[in-house]
């Protein structure tokens, strides 16, 4: 079987690994949707796609399942974006997400749809390790080893500081 995970990974953190070593487990085949695929440089998308799939490819090196890591630019027509995704990936059986929105519109066309494993979630989301980039508490204990060191190499820490100065979304440094 062939599942389909998606997600913007800003950045892909252990959270992410959790889940998808629990669908490497019940699925052969694995395609990750790195979302929002034309976004970066900012609080909420500080990194690029490219960027993304490195910081997911080397942090699954060594799953037991053939993956597939694709990025997937959005579009804005909720009406045609199952079929927008079903272009830009191989074919696939199951979805899993626990998005609302994506729960919708995978049954809509009648997917199957899993929810995803929630893997403490309070602690692992991209949002608190951004914050925590831009007020210098650590957050490397909250990603792969392979991801700190992506962030490390394009300076991904200061790229994020500096596109919050102008971005009101910073006021998340304040909770």
């Amino acid at each position: 079987m062939r599942a389909f995970y998606i997600g913007r990974f800003q950045p892909y953190h252990l959270g992410h690994q959790e889940v998808l070593e629990t669908i490497a487990r019940e699925c052969e085949e694995i395609i990750v949707g790195v979302g929002s695929a034309q976004l970066s440089h900012t609080f909420s998308d500080p990194f690029t796609a490219g960027e993304r799939i490195l910081m997911i490819t080397r942090s699954l090196a060594n799953i037991n399942v053939l993956l597939y890591v694709i990025p997937i630019e959005d579009i804005r027509r909720n009406a045609v974006w199952v079929s927008h995704v079903m272009t830009m990936t191989p074919p696939f059986d199951v979805v899993y997400t626990n998005n609302p929105y994506v729960i919708r519109l995978f049954n809509e066309v009648g997917f199957s749809v899993k929810s995803s494993p929630l893997y403490q979630r309070e602690a692992f989301s991209g949002s608190e390790i951004r914050r925590r980039m831009l007020c210098d508490e650590p957050w490397k204990q909250l990603v792969p080893q392979a991801v700190a060191e992506v962030i490390d190499q394009i300076d991904g820490v200061n790229r994020l500081k500096e596109v919050s100065r102008g971005d009101r979304n910073s006021d998340l440094t304040k909770t």
